[in-house]
């Protein structure tokens, strides 16, 4: 009976059913890390980003894709968010830190912290997260099809544009940016007078805006169609943009751009705190930060990495970088309520 029960036993384990069930149990799943990002040159991101990444730390990655405002305030709204990182420009990061909507990040967690530039390392250090990339805007157009060259911000204003130009909305990346451009014209600080320059200047310009846009992708669809032929943008945009209109060109005015930094955080919520930090030092390290500078226009933070003068053409770097100015966030957020208020009267009516 023994000898029975022992040749049985030796035929169930030698089985393929139970040999593959042993193998499910000890061996564990890949995690699976939920992204939260804005979704430009998915395809890019995929193969140059998130792949590699998967592959390496043998996890999921998982994207959840949108405007940067509507995602932000989806996270501060859904207490059961499955988010773990997630891609913001500082105006929404800002409000984030206020919110206590992020998990603290200290440069102690970030590999490569003392190569980062010093503007992101300051970030850091405020415990406002891990900035990846350093963006500005400039003015996309069509020479042609604008019937006028563009040198500086003040030719926006000109008749012959009427109906042809697109400006980012108030909520985007750069929606605050714009405004502080157009105060900047008149020669007004931003701040001194509360956007009431910048927004007497909105109105001006309203006659040669055919539409305020809240993704890249709407810009390009927009040179597409023949839509428009002049479109203040972020150059991340730009090669999206080049696609759509190849004949389109990118400039930045020589009195200067405005820049942002966007920077990924660690949601609140997170259950994969070690796997999104692993995440934020993957963008961070200079080989990610060399491809992602080729294939998605970013301007990398990481200090060792070294950009041909090719890769390095539109994007916040070298002069352009230097001559940038910073929107004063501090400042800014307190007044966005009121603002999307007015700038949704002034521009949809």
């Amino acid at each position: 009976m023994k000898k029975v029960v022992i040749v049985m036993l030796a035929l169930l384990l030698a089985s393929p059913v139970f040999a593959q069930g042993t193998s499910e149990q000890t061996s564990a799943a890949p995690k699976t890390l939920v992204v939260s990002t804005w979704g430009l040159s998915e395809d890019s991101l995929w193969s140059e980003v998130y792949e590699p990444f998967e592959k390496q730390y043998n996890c999921k990655v998982v994207l959840d894709t949108g405007n940067g405002q509507e995602r932000y305030t989806k996270l501060l709204g859904d207490p059961n968010s499955t988010v773990d990182v997630i891609e913001l420009a500082q105006k929404n990061t800002a409000d984030g830190v206020a919110a206590g909507a992020f998990a603290s990040i200290a440069p102690s967690d970030i590999t490569d912290f003392s190569s980062l530039i010093p503007g992101a390392q300051d970030i850091i250090k405020s415990g406002s997260g891990a900035p990846y990339t350093l963006n500005s805007i400039g003015i996309m157009y069509d020479k042609k099809l604008a019937g006028m060259e563009i040198k500086e911000w003040a030719d926006l204003w000109d008749p012959r544009l009427k109906g042809k130009i697109a400006i980012p909305d108030i909520t985007t990346t750069f929606g605050p940016a714009f405004m502080m451009m157009a105060s900047d014209v008149k020669g007004v600080a931003l701040s001194s007078d509360k956007g009431e320059t910048a927004f007497k200047q909105l109105e001006a310009l309203k006659p040669n805006v055919v539409r305020s846009y809240a993704k890249a992708s709407d810009v390009a669809n927009l040179f597409k169609n023949g839509e428009v032929a002049v479109a203040v943008i972020g150059d991340f945009g730009v090669p999206v943009v080049s696609k759509a209109d190849p004949d389109a060109v990118y400039m930045v005015p020589a009195s200067g751009s405005y820049a942002n930094f966007n920077v990924i955080n660690v949601a609140k919520n997170s259950k994969n705190r070690e796997l999104a930090i692993a995440y934020i030092n993957y963008r961070l390290n200079a080989e990610t930060e060399t491809r992602t500078a080729k294939v998605l226009n970013e301007a990398p933070v990481n200090g060792k990495v070294v950009l041909t003068p090719e890769v390095a053409a539109n994007k916040t770097v070298g002069d352009v970088a230097a001559k940038a100015k910073m929107v004063d966030f501090n400042f800014v957020n307190p007044q966005m309520a009121s603002w999307i208020d007015r700038y949704n009267r002034l521009m949809n009516k």
